[in-house]
């Protein structure tokens, strides 16, 4: 438990350096006052044809968003596909079959990265590092780049521009980016994690007449853009879990801090763009809140014994449930990184989630079912929670007679439709889904437990993939065209259904005036307002799914004849 809570002390002083420094940063190079990189900068605008000075509508931005988009997926497909006839292939892997490398490319182009493969045993080389590791930048750039534009909508006065998608993502991937998961590869690698092209190791054990071949690759760097992006799919199969991956407990701290690291700071940006430091604060604590109780009951639950193991015999278990844990990490480090993981776009793992205790695994899922917003991931975390801000700016207009301002905006009633589509679009889309996937056969042989567990397996998967999360409960077989196919879908919808109502909301706010405040004004920098945004994050994620839930892991709880 000390242990724990000195992970913790330094996390919220690493953070505390994070918010203020990354987030300052992040306003020069959003603002253009950053031009360290204007020599690789530069010419990358002239091949796309487009000039740093020139802005775009929010229809314009929205349309180079899609396009992008669309011929990420199709470039990251067509590799996938052609990948024996593609260098860098030294085990000599087969093409990945089309179902999966549709759920692929669609999962790393939306910051999912949910993987229906063991990566070390399916990509190549080239797949990893050229396929799916390039869209672990570019999708968290572009994550990044939406929030940027949404801040712009507020901070801007009856202007009819938002910014310019392709500046806005290069330099979130040449001046955020890539030299932070620079520095953090090379971390990752002085600690031991993997890093080469030479191919897999054969080890011979003489002795006792045994060889055994161990996959190896380019490792490290990949790990270090994997959790600095939110984007969570790893090198192997186990992920986070695996030494080569997250070989020491330093790696492992690191990757926590890396994950929160730009959703957190982002708050600060916002606050700083807008002219109002405590703006961000005010987001920042709601955040916190959520994250602190999250973390808290989670590795409670955690720090109890597991009732299967308990029930074959084993009763006196001193450390909790250490079923699917790492002794390096211990079960309360994984649960606040398997919060961290599931309270961010990112879902990495350095345990196995299908084995935590039901309460424990509750944690994980309505983590992602509150929208991800705590902080969230990389950009997404940030416009997602504005949108929770909005609705409560109007539910709290509606409480004191007045026409709902935020920021001196009027919420009027397209903003109050578009911040509704996006708050809402998740939850239908993942509850349909889930409903579809338990009324099918199909869906259902998907699970390898029965009952209330493996109902929640099912429900976890799309949830995870509709908040473009990645991470899984282990017990469901999700490499079939059924869940290939539908759980492309989710993620399209998971990203783009929100992305758009963003922009949209982003365009309508920038063409507005700034309404001066006045006594009647609703505050939305105090206490009341980070209240009133809590009521809606938790009513809108906790009200919409709490009948699933209640039939996934609450029922399997009680079943064991008590709550924790």
């Amino acid at each position: 438990m000390g242990h724990f809570l000195i992970t913790c002390l330094v996390l919220v002083v690493v953070l505390g350096l994070a918010w203020r420094f990354l987030g300052e940063y992040l306003v020069a190079v959003y603002s253009g006052r950053a031009k360290w990189f204007a020599f690789a900068e530069l010419p990358i605008y002239r091949v796309l044809g487009v000039s740093d000075g020139e802005e775009q509508s929010w229809q314009r931005y929205s349309v180079s968003l899609i396009i992008f988009s669309g011929v990420s997926i199709l470039a990251t497909y067509l590799i996938l596909r052609l990948q024996p006839g593609l260098p860098f292939n030294p085990q000599h892997l087969a093409a990945v079959s089309p179902a999966l490398s549709w759920n692929t490319a669609v999962s790393f182009v939306t910051n999912t990265n949910w993987q229906n493969y063991a990566g070390e045993t399916t990509m190549s080389y080239f797949s990893q590092m050229v396929a799916l590791q390039v869209q672990q930048f570019i999708s968290a750039a572009v994550g990044i780049a939406v929030a940027i534009a949404l801040i712009r909508g507020f901070a801007r006065h009856g202007e009819q521009t938002i910014g310019n998608f392709w500046v806005d993502t290069v330099r979130g991937s040449l001046y955020v980016l890539l030299p932070i998961a620079f520095l953090a590869g090379l971390i990752f690698v002085a600690q031991g994690a993997v890093q080469t092209l030479s191919g897999p190791a054969l080890v011979r054990d003489s002795l006792n007449g045994v060889t055994q071949l161990i996959p190896l690759g380019p490792v490290g760097f990949m790990e270090a853009i994997k959790q600095l992006g939110t984007n969570g799919g790893g090198f192997y199969n186990t992920n986070s879990a695996v030494p080569f991956e997250n070989p020491t407990a330093l790696t492992d701290f690191l990757s926590i801090a890396l994950v929160l690291a730009i959703p957190v700071a982002l708050t600060y940006t916002f606050g700083k763009m807008v002219g109002s430091v405590r703006q961000g604060i005010a987001l920042l604590a709601a955040m916190v809140v959520i994250f602190g109780i999250w973390t808290s009951f989670t590795a409670f639950a955690e720090a109890q014994p597991n009732p299967a193991v308990a029930a074959a015999g084993l009763t006196h278990q001193p450390t909790g449930n250490m079923e699917g844990k790492e002794v390096r990490f211990g079960s309360l480090n994984s649960a606040l990184f398997g919060v961290a993981s599931t309270q961010t776009s990112t879902g990495s793992a350095d345990s196995a989630y299908d084995s935590f205790n039901p309460m424990g695994g509750f944690g994980l899922l309505t983590g992602m079912m509150l929208g991800e917003v705590t902080p969230g991931g990389a950009g997404s975390g940030l416009y997602t929670i504005l949108l929770d801000a909005i609705v409560a700016v109007f539910i709290g207009g509606l409480m004191i007679g007045r026409t709902p301002e935020y920021l001196g905006k009027k919420i009027q009633a397209t903003e109050v439709k578009l911040a509704s589509l996006g708050v809402l679009i998740m939850p239908i889309t993942v509850l349909v889904l889930a409903g579809i996937a338990t009324a099918l056969p199909v869906g259902r042989a998907g699970a390898f437990n029965s009952g209330p567990h493996g109902f929640t397996e099912i429900l976890y998967a799309l949830t995870s993939q509709g908040n473009n999360n990645g991470s899984a409960f282990g017990g469901l077989n999700g490499n079939t065209v059924f869940y290939n196919v539908v759980g492309g879908i989710d993620m399209l919808i998971g990203r783009f259904g929100i992305m758009l109502p963003v922009l949209a909301l982003a365009g309508a706010l920038a063409a507005k005036q700034v309404v001066p405040a006045s006594a009647g004004t609703f505050r939305t920098d105090n206490q009341m307002f980070v209240v009133l945004l809590l009521g809606v994050i938790v009513i809108v994620g906790g009200l919409t799914f709490f009948p699933a839930v209640s039939l996934g892991p609450l029922v399997e709880q009680l079943s064991h004849g008590r709550f924790f």
